[in-house]
């Protein structure tokens, strides 16, 4: 795996977090075939660090993002977080995706998942059927906060566009519009 770190927010990124962080991505390494690339950004805050692990394959990009307080605890939990995603999403994405070539070539085919994959099938707790209202952003956020939800799905007035406006995780709004 080609790991490349980097450090934004003033962190710089010593040789130690670089061989720290290409050692823990080893373990990642043996759930696929095919050699894959992997971005760490480390950041550093008043009171914490942030690890952002990026690793895109041809058919899906795995991303985690984690804050802790150490630099390394933060790396431990953040490849932690990508082993779970991996085993979890494993199954499911080599069926949905089976109809693509080469998808059944991406993961490694001596780990057996079958236990987990019982475990882990995803049912929808609720299925819910909204009619678009129009609205501009700002009403679209008022309304979000007014019922208390992260997301709300509108559409836009000025494009028509059906939108999404959400809470990020920094506090600020975005809105993600349909083609």
């Amino acid at each position: 795996m080609e790991v490349q770190v980097r450090g934004k927010n003033g962190f710089e990124v010593t040789d130690a977090i670089k061989t720290y962080a290409g050692h823990k991505l080893e373990k990642i390494e043996r759930y696929f075939k095919e050699e894959l690339d992997a971005f760490v950004v480390c950041k550093i805050y008043k009171d914490h660090h942030k690890v952002e692990i990026t690793i895109p394959t041809k058919y899906y990009t795995m991303r985690v993002e984690v804050g802790n307080s150490d630099m390394y605890a933060a790396i431990d939990i953040a490849i932690d977080k990508l082993e779970s995603q991996i085993r979890k999403h494993k199954t499911k994405i080599t069926r949905s995706l089976q109809k693509k070539e080469g998808v059944s070539e991406l993961f490694a085919e001596d780990l057996n998942l079958e236990a987990l994959e019982r475990e882990l099938v995803h049912v929808p707790v609720k299925k819910k059927n909204i009619v678009l209202e129009r609205l501009d952003v700002e009403e679209a956020i008022t309304a979000m906060e007014m019922l208390g939800h992260d997301f709300f799905i509108f559409r836009n007035d000025q494009t028509e566009k059906v939108n999404v406006a959400y809470l990020r995780n920094d506090g600020k709004y975005g809105v993600i519009e349909t083609e």
